[in-house]
């Protein structure tokens, strides 16, 4: 079921982004539709999940090579999924009153469906290359939304930086992956963070895989892209830029924490980078005049401020981390909306 529903986003971004001029800003309703039921199925599996129980789902892929499609929902997935599909579909009812009619509105609700469906997939993974396949396709659909406004200069250089610095970190988070996974013996991301491998190989993929986190949370010195991509409609910047694309770097962290903290550099590293990207963001925030730029870099800040405790590993950082994730979410994306 969970393989179908995000399959079921990029049919419909297909179809709306087709029948745009047919449909108008009233795509943006159509499109929300896809959010919504993964909203309510992962809602409706909330009872299971509580009492300790991992829902998954798999699909044949590679049989030969031992790869397939495997989905796992499980408590801290759900704690996203209510964040990324039920903002999703916040952002598609308002984005059907901001847009004015016309295919440019059917074409950010077709970009921005697929792009929720991507990260949907980005915490339901629990496939290495999954999940490094659905981070890939994040950053490919941000930087049409980025620049969708194409005959905009600024918007095609935010939308360009954005893609060339999230493209090089999901390149680290490849090689971490892959060095990782064959240590381990596994592609099943579960199978790693439970018996987690050790030894200096690891430790420098560990690094890796933190300069890939880093890159999509928009940490310091990669935070550039972020207040840049301010360029991009607002529903766009409420819902990428709040509880969506930003928080990919946090959940990667936030996963890998618990198994990895104590080795290497992890935690010195991950903790270290966060403290700056908070007390930096925040002091940053002060000097623009716009709006939506001051929101940027508080953005900037309050990543850290996650990373910093998701990174720490211990369970009642984590717990903090969980708590500031669902608040970030929840006041960040309105507060794009108000202004």
């Amino acid at each position: 079921m969970l393989v179908a529903l995000l399959l079921l986003h990029g049919f419909v971004g297909v179809v709306v982004v087709a029948a745009g001029r047919r449909l108008g800003r009233r795509a943006f309703l159509v499109a929300g539709v896809a959010p919504l039921l993964l909203w309510v199925a992962a809602l409706s599996s909330a009872g299971e999940l509580i009492r300790g129980d991992v829902l998954t789902s798999r699909a044949a892929w590679a049989d030969s090579l031992g790869l397939a499609v495997d989905l796992r929902l499980d408590g801290f997935s759900l704690l996203m999924l209510m964040l990324v599909s039920g903002i999703g579909a916040a952002a598609f009812v308002y984005g059907h009153a901001y847009f004015a009619d016309g295919p440019r509105a059917a074409r950010a609700a077709g970009l921005l469906v697929v792009f929720a469906g991507a990260m949907a997939g980005v915490v339901l993974a629990d496939n290495v290359l999954v999940l490094y396949a659905c981070w890939e396709l994040t950053s490919i659909t941000s930087f049409a939304l980025i620049g969708l406004d194409h005959r905009n200069p600024r918007a095609r250089s935010a939308a360009i930086q954005a893609l060339l610095t999230t493209g090089a970190g999901g390149l680290a988070l490849l090689g971490g992956l892959v060095a990782i996974a064959v240590q381990a013996g596994t592609w099943q991301l579960s199978a790693i963070l439970a018996d987690p491998p050790s030894g200096p190989v690891v430790s420098v993929a560990l690094v890796a895989v933190a300069v890939g986190a880093f890159t999509k949370s928009a940490q310091y010195p990669f935070h550039s892209w972020l207040p840049a991509a301010m360029v991009s409609p607002t529903p766009i910047s409420a819902y990428l830029h709040s509880a969506a694309m930003v928080k990919a770097g946090v959940y990667l962290v936030a996963r890998f924490a618990p198994a990895f903290a104590d080795q290497g550099v992890w935690r010195p590293l991950v903790v270290g980078v966060g403290l700056v990207s908070m007390v930096a963001g925040g002091l940053r925030a002060l000097r623009p005049w716009d709006l939506k730029q001051i929101l940027a870099f508080g953005t900037v800040s309050q990543l850290g401020f996650l990373v910093v405790l998701f990174g720490i590993g211990r369970p009642e950082s984590t717990i903090a981390g969980c708590a500031l994730l669902v608040a970030h979410g929840l006041f960040k994306a309105a507060l794009f909306m108000v202004v």
